[in-house]
């Protein structure tokens, strides 16, 4: 492929989307939190530099962030260097008209140890505290903070809008 040819292949969506119908946002937002929590395994990107690393990990939703707690691994040495994550939710392919998945771009922050955050998550996921406590490490806490959600679902032409849809998360962190 030429130069040209990635560059018409990388903006294949973002012409499509300019012209696609627009679902309202607020209607996205809770398709995008039912899907998100009728679910609780992703595949979480991590990099820097040459390094990359995609990990299936499971997580909770809630206060408008992904939360994975984590023995350890090597994402940790990419988010060292580089707090810019991707996580993918998807749903078994089956056909065109049954496709359901989403693409959540966003930055990681790994938690302070049993601090007030990190208690609340475990609280939330119904860990006990005590039993955190004992292990011989602790247990690590990543924190997503979503920037940006692609949301492909065939379902969405039932609103009369196409069937990928995106929103911008703006909010104060």
């Amino acid at each position: 492929m030429t130069h040209e040819d990635y560059e018409r292949a990388a903006n294949h969506w973002k012409i499509k989307d300019a012209s696609d119908e627009k679902m309202d946002r607020d209607t996205l937002l809770k398709e995008i939190e039912q899907y998100i929590k009728s679910n609780n395994t992703c595949a979480l990107a991590t990099g820097s530099g040459e390094f990359v690393r995609v990990t299936p990990i499971e997580y909770t939703y809630h206060d408008g962030a992904f939360w994975m707690f984590s023995e350890g691994g090597e994402k940790f040495k990419a988010l060292e260097k580089n707090k810019n994550v991707c996580l993918a939710i998807y749903d078994k392919y089956e056909g065109f008209g049954k496709l359901k998945g989403m693409q959540v771009t966003g930055t990681a922050e790994v938690v302070d140890y049993f601090s007030e955050e990190y208690i609340a998550a475990a609280v939330y996921k119904k860990i006990p505290i005590e039993a955190l406590r004992k292990l011989p490490e602790p247990m690590n806490l990543i924190k997503v903070a979503p920037s940006k959600i692609e949301f492909l679902n065939s379902e969405f032409k039932k609103y009369g809008c196409a069937s990928r849809q995106h929103v911008d998360v703006f909010r104060e962190r």
